[in-house]
């Protein structure tokens, strides 16, 4: 795909690469960036490469991003992954690097980059580059592979959701073949604090219903402060409520420590992401989030979004 080629040929002609992603960045977001970032080492090991952005309590053990100055930038190429809007973006200085580029599977909402790559039929952003490195023959460390495993493995949902394909199935195994321990990452995925384990209890214990088809969580900022968590582990609750017979979709509306309002929007068959536009956000048909100026609008999004199921049909 000229495209690809395009990307491959941008990568090898810059020295200097800084990889972005988006803030609270989940395990696609990171495992691309520092999947890419070993990629790129791995075949040019004379280029200096960095990840940058925010990190990951959850996903600690993937690694820790970069921190780059300003001057780093100039004459840089800047690869921005797995994100859908510019202003997303965890580190948004990409637009002081000389040229950018965007490998992305979400459907594409705006251009901001010079080469875009955007695969919404794809199962997550690690599968697009552990692809575009088998494809290319580029070389990959076993940390790249658990890297790239562990991104495709979270926004598949354990190989769950329907955007997985065939191909999803052969290029995790292709990275299974370097030697990846399967168990090592879900031991990893599934650790709980006792604090998060309660949380949960609580999220259980106190969710609401909407028609049985709409389930969601208020994470209010004294809740997340009473149960001693992150915000990452609080915002991680959203897929508690995916059980829930008779629910077709559910969300998890979030107050983060500087009081902006997100929401995180999962469905089992309506499309949401119309509905996640709508509110200043985005994402996957299945899978997107949002934003809210106060606690005034859950209302309002609830209204919008039970017109969205009763009017969904299979």
């Amino acid at each position: 795909m000229s495209i690809i080629k395009d990307i491959v040929k941008k990568i090898k002609e810059y020295d200097t690469i800084i990889i972005h992603g988006h803030e609270h960045p989940d395990g696609d977001c990171l495992g691309s960036q520092f999947g890419l970032k070993d990629i790129i080492k791995a075949t040019w090991p004379n280029k200096k490469v960095y990840a940058v952005g925010e990190s990951s309590d959850y996903l600690a053990f993937m690694g820790e991003v970069d921190v780059v100055e300003d001057d780093t930038f100039k004459g840089a190429l800047s690869i921005i992954v797995d994100l859908a809007n510019a202003e997303r973006a965890s580190d948004k200085r990409f637009n002081l690097s000389a040229f950018r580029i965007r490998i992305d599977h979400h459907i594409k909402i705006e251009t901001f980059a010079d080469i875009e790559y955007v695969d919404d039929k794809c199962s997550s952003c690690a599968e697009i580059i552990a692809n575009i490195a088998f494809d290319n023959k580029l070389k990959m460390t076993l940390d790249g592979a658990y890297a790239l495993y562990t991104g495709i493995v979270t926004d598949t949902g354990r190989f769950k959701f329907n955007s997985i394909t065939k191909r999803t199935f052969d290029t995790a195994g292709r990275l299974l073949d370097m030697g990846i321990v399967p168990q090592d990452i879900d031991n990893n995925l599934a650790a709980d604090t006792p604090e998060s384990l309660k949380l949960k209890g609580y999220v259980l214990s106190n969710f609401e219903m909407v028609d049985g088809k709409f389930a969601y969580i208020k994470m209010t900022r004294d809740i997340i402060e009473r149960f001693g968590v992150t915000d990452e582990e609080a915002a991680n609750n959203v897929t508690m409520l995916s059980t829930i017979k008779g629910v077709l979709t559910w969300a998890l509306f979030i107050e983060y420590e500087d009081h902006k309002l997100k929401i995180r929007i999962r469905s089992k068959g309506p499309r949401i992401n119309d509905l996640a536009a709508k509110y200043n956000g985005g994402g996957h048909a299945m899978a997107s989030g949002a934003k809210m100026n106060s606690w005034d609008d859950v209302e309002p999004f609830i209204k919008d979004m039970m017109e969205v199921v009763n009017n969904y049909t299979k």
